[in-house]
């Protein structure tokens, strides 16, 4: 029973963190109006909201027009659904649990917000923030200055990257490597940076190899991020440790 409620719950914060991702960057307000489809604006009906369900029923389609509706929208509800009984399953409910909570919600509204307009907003990482600093006030890592390093060298790198490649970088990912390095501290920060380019650089060209993405268009950082800091924050110091004991 705990981890289907585990499941539906989150399910129901994946359908949110949608609506963050693809309002707060664009100014609008996360209660209001109602979600609507983009083609024909029809309001839609809590038969159309429900979590996967719906989009599976409508067959990924708006009720009224027929038109294509994203499928962010269940891989994003589905995602955090996993990532929250994963959490639970490693964790128990524990401190560790409920960073890796909020570290996946902040992750997901990112992916959803980077996807869609290919943008970090600074809303969401201060958000974010505040929460993040009482769960390490609660569970220090060791040293407990290992957060502060660990955000400034996930700045700083990032911060590097972007002057050296001339905005290779976006400041988004700037700034989110700082809240990483806040959460994670300084080893699993760094890894987080070296599986993400892994991640990017692999997916990008198989995707690039299916003619899904073509070579030179720019492509959003922040769902390799992602990718990366769940692993380095659930696995990160077994990585390491499997890594070292063949050196």
């Amino acid at each position: 029973m705990i981890n289907l409620t585990i499941l539906l719950y989150g399910l129901l914060f994946g359908s949110f963190f949608n609506v963050v991702g693809l309002r707060v960057p664009d100014g609008k307000s996360i209660v209001k109006p109602r979600s609507a489809c983009s083609l024909c604006g029809h309001q839609m009906t809590a038969r159309d909201l429900v979590p996967v369900l719906s989009y599976v029923f409508l067959k990924g389609r708006c009720r009224k027009c027929g038109a294509n509706i994203s499928v962010i929208y269940p891989l994003t509800e589905l995602a955090a659904a996993l990532l929250f009984l994963y959490a639970y399953v490693l964790y128990g409910f524990s401190a560790p649990f409920w960073m890796a909570i909020l570290l996946f919600s902040m992750l997901l509204i990112i992916v959803v917000s980077d996807a869609a307009y290919m943008l970090i907003p600074d809303k969401i990482l201060l958000f974010f923030l505040p929460l993040f600093a009482v769960m390490r006030f609660i569970d220090p890592l060791d040293p407990w200055w290992d957060t502060l390093l660990g955000a400034a060298v996930g700045f700083v790198l990032l911060l590097l990257i972007a002057v050296v490649s001339k905005g290779g970088m976006g400041g988004g990912d700037i700034k989110l490597f700082g809240v990483l390095g806040f959460v994670l501290g300084t080893k699993l920060v760094l890894l987080t940076f070296l599986l993400a380019c892994f991640f990017g650089a692999a997916i990008g060209l198989i995707l690039m190899a299916a003619g899904i993405v073509k070579r030179g268009k720019p492509m959003p950082f922040g769902p390799y991020i992602a990718l990366a800091a769940v692993a380095a924050y659930t696995h990160g110091e077994a990585m390491i440790r499997w890594y070292l004991q063949f050196f």
